[in-house]
């Protein structure tokens, strides 16, 4: 994914209290940068920050970390979290690869993954943040009961979705080919930018909720 530089950017977000420096030391220490022992939530791929930000308003009691790993993109969240400091957020940016790296296992009891990257290519099949590759890496950091929760408006990726959940021996918990017509699913979702541009265009929403 090829992305327009934003001039000062990275100084933005290295300067800024609401972003955690990547590092080890972190992995276990999520309830005492935050000062409580509340449930840790992460989205991997949070881009402007809208869905996050709306989920910790509307959840104090539970702690959330973004992770985004483009500081262009990240500095307009930044923007977004100054404007309205929320006490139960922070950001990390840094490339999912690392997860297992900054989170302790068990110490994550939900991931949102929301319109990621397609990667297309067969050869970039890896990448995509539903393979089994990234499976083991969320195994890894999850609470036993944790769960992962997956939003696309690309349909090939979600049936790529469909068939790593089932590859790698995760428990699909839930399912919907066009979530803002499922009275069940859409209850209480949070709509990211490209969700409302996507469902805008008519196109449907693919949601699946899955644990190990």
């Amino acid at each position: 994914m090829r992305l327009r530089k934003i001039k000062g950017a990275d100084e933005a977000v290295a300067a800024s209290p609401y972003v955690i420096p990547e590092d080890p030391k972190l992995a276990g220490g999520w309830g005492k940068l935050f000062g409580n022992a509340s449930p840790l939530h992460i989205e991997i791929g949070m881009g402007k920050g809208r869905f996050l930000m709306e989920l910790a308003a509307i959840h104090p009691e539970i702690n959330y970390i973004g992770i985004e790993r483009y500081t262009s993109v990240l500095v307009k969240g930044l923007k977004k979290m100054e404007a309205n400091p929320l006490p139960n957020l922070f950001f990390l940016c840094m490339d999912a690869s690392h997860l297992e790296q900054c989170f302790a296992p068990g110490e994550v009891e939900r991931i949102y993954l929301n319109f990621s990257d397609p990667w297309p290519k067969d050869r970039h099949a890896r990448r995509r943040l539903t393979s089994p590759e990234y499976l083991k890496r969320y195994s890894a950091i999850l609470a036993p009961e944790g769960r992962i929760e997956f939003k696309t408006d690309n349909e090939a990726l979600f049936d790529f979705s469909l068939e790593s959940v089932k590859a790698t021996g995760w428990r699909l918990l839930d399912c919907t080919r066009d979530l803002h017509r499922d009275p069940h699913m859409n209850q209480g979702n949070i709509m990211t930018e490209y969700e409302e541009k996507f469902s805008a265009q008519g196109n449907p929403i693919y949601k699946l909720t899955a644990c190990r």
